[in-house]
C-alpha cells in the first residue's frame, strides 16, 4: 500500500502526514508513505485544494487534515 500526502510541503501537509502515520499504526498496515508537491503531478490526480491524501493513486480527501479517526477506516478497508 502507498499512501499519498499532497501539497506544497507546508505545515497542513506534514499534520496530514503525521495522522497518516498514527492511523497505519491503530490499523496495524505498513505502507509506503510519500509527499507528493509536485504540482503538476498533484493536478493530474485532480487535485485543486490540498493538503489531500490519497491510497495507492486514488484522492479519498482533499481540502484539510484529516483527523486520524478519519482516515483510520480509510486504511481499513485496503487491508
Amino acid at each position: 500500500m502507498t499512501i499519498q500526502i499532497l501539497g506544497g510541503g507546508c505545515a497542513k501537509c506534514h499534520a496530514l502526514e503525521q495522522n497518516a502515520r498514527l492511523a497505519m499504526a491503530q490499523v496495524g498496515v505498513e505502507a509506503d508513505v510519500e509527499l507528493v508537491t509536485d504540482s503538476d503531478r498533484i493536478n493530474d490526480m485532480g487535485v485543486l485544494v490540498t493538503p489531500a491524501l490519497a491510497i495507492d493513486g486514488v484522492v479519498k480527501k482533499s481540502g484539510r487534515v484529516l483527523a486520524v479517526d478519519e482516515i483510520v477506516p480509510l486504511l481499513a478497508a485496503r487491508r
